[in-house]
């Protein structure tokens, strides 16, 4: 596995451009209707999720959950990142 390069990071945020650069990793803020829903949201997206062995940082208040992407052992965003970010905008898109 290796880092994705400058070229291949801008590619990602052009094809996802609800999704901001922020120290070596992607990040995002999704609001739901409710604080159950935010939290069933994650409920279900934490099983799929850990099948990967790769896990966001996230964290809930009331009915928003803030999501950070990146590979801490390589500093930064990998082909690992990837497919952990297609899986969370499947589940809360």
């Amino acid at each position: 596995m290796k880092l994705l390069t400058e070229i291949e990071i801008k590619e990602l945020l052009d094809q996802n451009p609800s999704w901001e650069l922020v120290n070596k990793g992607l990040e995002k803020k999704y609001e739901f209707g409710s604080f159950l829903e935010a939290i069933n949201k994650m409920k279900v997206l934490s099983v799929e999720v850990d099948k990967l062995n790769h896990h966001p940082e996230w964290k809930n208040v009331y009915k928003t959950v803030w999501i950070r992407i990146t590979t801490h052992d390589f500093g930064g965003l990998t082909e690992k990142d990837i497919s952990l970010l297609n899986l969370v905008k499947d589940y809360f898109d």
